[in-house]
């Protein structure tokens, strides 16, 4: 026990020193305990924002963003940029901080923060490409056409899960479009939230824009619930539960605002029988037990053709017993920690509630004794199952895949949607009509073929339908969500036609 004291001792330290070397204070004491699920144990204790403390920062993200909002938008990206190459330069320090007190191996966690600089870049070019639509006018010597402004005050909520990158997708765009932002990351994950403020906040003296531009508030579930019922924030952008969204849009409807949801995946792979089975067992393994399967993008439903379900799971079930398990700051690990005791517990309801409803545990789900007892280490779990049933239905946010069989394709892409997620989903064919017939037919927000249901790219907008919320973020045209449209009609003519021939007077 001593030696796992230690050892938390040193961690606490290591993300002290972090903080220093990101240009970060390190915060004053109090009740939000950020802990580090490596070992279990107490990072730094951090001090919550108060009512009073959260209704200030809005007010200062709403007095900037009305000197924001007429700064050009190629001129805003300098901010941007200037983030970018700050998280370049602090790629490493960032990284180790996520591992730390998300858990991701070190892999993981340099691509989150490459991701970061990979969103900015976007969001750098995405400033010049605020395209508005010229439309003929059916009245002579008049121009029809649309403009795109600034939205307001943006609130972000995040999650445990990408600590960082979801704040980027979601701030690189809003700024760049002439919004400000109003930041509330995971009680989980409070340092990495820090840091990113304070290299955002240098970036801003920096280019000699207002650090106003951007606000972080800390605390618990009430410091979100001031930012979802605040009026003066037009955007509430959520990660999380379908739960916490289900919350959410509500109560954002009912003063008018907006939502931008990203919610829960249930996400699926389907393998047809001409697939590449080496490729299909690295894209499956690492889809399901990457980031100890804590992505809203993990695999955690396999629909195997009947001919090649038993072989395709043997394969799997021996990939799986040379993943190595263990602390996420070591070479070689391939999966970390859960975040806390609650995901390890949901994890083993889950099974024990697979095999009450007829499921073959083929391998894993056992809990992995490594760093002490408050840190939950848990080796990936194969699961056969007769069929998709209510608990196959539910999310466990955990590294859980349930196998199941199918007959003809109807019937897997049947089983792909029969869930009320939509995020991601995939299949595995050589067979360019089932390719084509899968993603025509998958009901959700990313449907891949031959590559598994996680990886994103920030070039493509990610999200999701049904329970997954319908919200889009990063790339393609989701900066649409971060601004409002005007339809403007210009009349250079000396005459006042009305439209639809009409004649008044």
């Amino acid at each position: 026990m001593t030696q796992t004291v230690n050892f938390s001792e040193q961690l606490s330290l290591r993300a002290r020193a972090l903080l220093h070397s990101l240009g970060a204070e390190v915060p004053e004491p109090g009740p939000l305990l950020a802990r580090t699920p490596i070992s279990g144990g107490v990072l730094l204790p951090l001090a919550v924002d108060a009512p009073a403390e959260v209704d200030a920062a809005i007010g200062r993200a709403a007095t900037a963003f009305e000197s924001w909002r007429a700064v050009p938008a190629p001129v805003r990206a300098g901010l941007v940029r200037r983030l970018a190459q700050l998280l370049v330069a602090h790629q490493d320090e960032l990284a180790e901080l996520v591992t730390l007190e998300a858990g991701k191996i070190g892999a993981e966690a340099l691509g989150e923060v490459q991701e970061m600089i990979d969103v900015c870049e976007f969001a750098i070019g995405l400033s010049r490409q605020l395209y508005g639509a010229t439309m003929p006018s059916e009245r002579p010597g008049h121009r029809l056409m649309e403009t795109w402004h600034p939205l307001g005050v943006v609130g972000v909520i995040s999650a445990f899960n990408f600590p960082v990158a979801v704040w980027a997708w979601n701030t690189a765009i809003a700024l760049v479009c002439g919004d400000t932002v109003v930041w509330k990351p995971s009680e989980t994950t409070p340092l990495t939230a820090l840091a990113c403020h304070t290299l955002l906040r240098r970036a801003a003296v920096d280019m000699g824009a207002d650090p106003a531009v951007h606000q972080l508030i800390q605390g618990d579930a009430t410091v979100g619930s001031a930012l979802v019922d605040d009026g003066r924030v037009a955007l509430v952008s959520a990660t999380g539960s379908v739960r916490m969204g289900a919350t959410v849009a509500p109560r954002v409807a009912a003063r008018f605002g907006r939502c931008l949801l990203e919610l829960g995946g249930n996400n699926a792979a389907i393998v047809a029988p001409s697939a590449d089975l080496d490729l299909a067992v690295r894209g499956i393994v690492f889809a399901a037990a990457g980031t100890a399967g804590q992505r809203c993008t993990s695999l955690r439903r396999l629909i195997a053709h009947r001919s090649i379900a038993d072989q395709l799971v043997e394969r799997l079930a021996a990939a799986y017993g040379q993943l190595s398990v263990g602390n996420p700051l070591d070479d070689g690990v391939l999966v970390g920690p859960l975040i806390n005791e609650r995901a390890f517990a949901a994890m083993q309801k889950a099974l024990a509630g697979s095999v009450a409803e007829g499921g073959d545990i083929i391998c894993g789900g056992e809990r992995v004794e490594t760093l002490g007892p408050d840190a939950y280490y848990v080796r990936p779990a194969l699961v056969r199952m007769p069929a998709q049933t209510e608990l196959v239905r539910e999310e466990t946010f955990a590294p859980i895949l349930y196998v199941l069989t199918y007959d003809e394709l109807d019937e897997a892409i049947a089983l792909n949607n029969g869930v009320t997620q939509g995020l991601s989903s995939s299949i595995f064919t050589l067979d360019q009509r089932e390719a084509e017939q899968f993603l025509a037919g998958s009901d959700c927000g990313i449907a891949n073929v031959n590559i598994g249901t996680s990886g994103a790219e920030i070039g493509g907008a990610f999200g999701g339908e049904k329970n997954t919320g319908g919200g889009r973020e990063s790339g393609s045209d989701s900066w649409k969500a971060y601004m409002r449209r005007a339809t403007n009609t210009v009349n250079y003519s000396t005459e006042l036609p009305l439209a639809q021939g009409i004649h008044f007077g």
